[in-house]
């Protein structure tokens, strides 16, 4: 099993700045054959706002591909002001429903700026915030949080997250609402060996745990409720520590 950090980008060869490296690109005949397709396809209003997402997007993306890959994401971090490890990055994938991690198609990239209303670097950043607040309504944060764990499924046919990613993932996406349960199941996690990998359901009950379960006395704990083994040698190692 490989290694799905979310963060895997972080970790690449740093390179320059993508308004330097692109400047003196020649626009790709893909490029303009999307922004003609912008302008005749919609009207009015909708053409300039179409043109300008279209053309921010090729701001950052790889010509090669035709879309933003990591690199484009780190110039669009540097942009926005936000370190590309931030959590509003992933909400940001989130919003555009990215499907790989890493990487924006220009689909994406058009369907999530159009549904926040943004066409050019400063609207986005004025964005993050509400966006940040939209995603953590009680209708919206299950849906994230189990996107998070999707998107670092990089393999075909994945299905479990390495643990070092689980404790990288688990801290950015819920140690905010959450930090004594995840920092105490990350101690866990970490110094446990029965496990190597954490599947789908495994992550979602961590949010269930934490949404329901007293903390840390844990006395409304049920082993006889169907949690998964995992959380009950969780609960065992905590009641354990606390004797």
């Amino acid at each position: 099993l490989s290694n799905p950090s979310l963060l895997s980008f972080q970790n690449r060869t740093k390179m320059p700045r993508a308004s330097k490296r692109k400047s003196d690109t020649p626009k790709s005949t893909s490029a303009k054959s999307a922004r003609s397709e912008s302008i005749t396809t919609a009207s009015g209003k909708t053409t300039k706002f179409g043109l300008s997402v279209d053309n921010l997007f090729q701001k950052y993306a790889n010509k090669l591909l035709g879309m933003i890959d990591p690199e484009g994401i780190e110039a669009l971090c540097s942009d926005l002001g936000v370190d590309h490890t931030n959590v509003k990055i992933l909400m940001l994938a989130w919003k555009l429903k990215a499907e790989k991690q890493g990487y924006f198609t220009q689909d994406e990239w058009r369907k999530g700026l159009k549904d926040l209303q943004v066409d050019t670097i400063n609207k986005l950043k004025k964005a993050l915030p509400k966006l940040e607040a939209e995603v953590i309504m009680p209708e919206n944060f299950e849906d994230f949080y189990s996107y998070a764990f999707r998107y670092c499924l990089t393999e075909d046919k994945q299905k479990c997250v390495d643990i070092e990613s689980i404790c990288l993932l688990i801290d950015l996406v819920l140690g905010p609402q959450f930090r004594a349960q995840v920092d105490s199941f990350s101690e866990f996690l970490k110094n446990q060996t029965d496990y190597k990998v954490i599947n789908m359901d495994q992550w979602m009950n961590f949010l269930r745990f934490c949404q329901e379960v007293s903390f840390p006395d844990l006395e409304n704990y049920d082993l006889d409720q169907a949690w998964p083994v995992i959380l009950d040698n969780f609960v065992e190692w905590m009641r354990e520590k606390q004797n």
